[in-house]
């Protein structure tokens, strides 16, 4: 097997490149949508199986699994717009 060092460099520089490039208004927006349309499918399935568990009382552990799911979702959604709300305000801090 021959390992060519020129299309490993060049692959990684094109992962690199693609990476440290700014996206796009369209590309953040849909980002954005993508993100905020998981996060509400999770919860509302999450949901759906909580209220099943919490009626049946089937699976206890499923119970527990979902509202876990959920928590861990709201925290790194709050996380995610905090850090929007923060780099938003140091914007406005810099001088014209």
């Amino acid at each position: 097997m021959t390992i060519d060092g020129n299309s490993l460099v060049n692959g990684a520089y094109a992962s690199a490149r693609a990476l440290s490039s700014r996206p796009t208004t369209a590309e953040s927006e849909a980002t954005l949508t993508k993100f905020a349309q998981d996060f509400t499918d999770m919860v509302r399935n999450n949901e759906k199986k909580i209220a099943l568990n919490l009626v049946s009382g089937a699976d206890p552990q499923a119970l527990v699994q979902a509202i876990t799911e959920t928590e861990l979702a709201i925290e790194t959604t709050v996380a995610v717009r905090n850090k929007v709300v923060e780099a938003y305000q140091e914007i406005l801090r810099m001088p014209v």
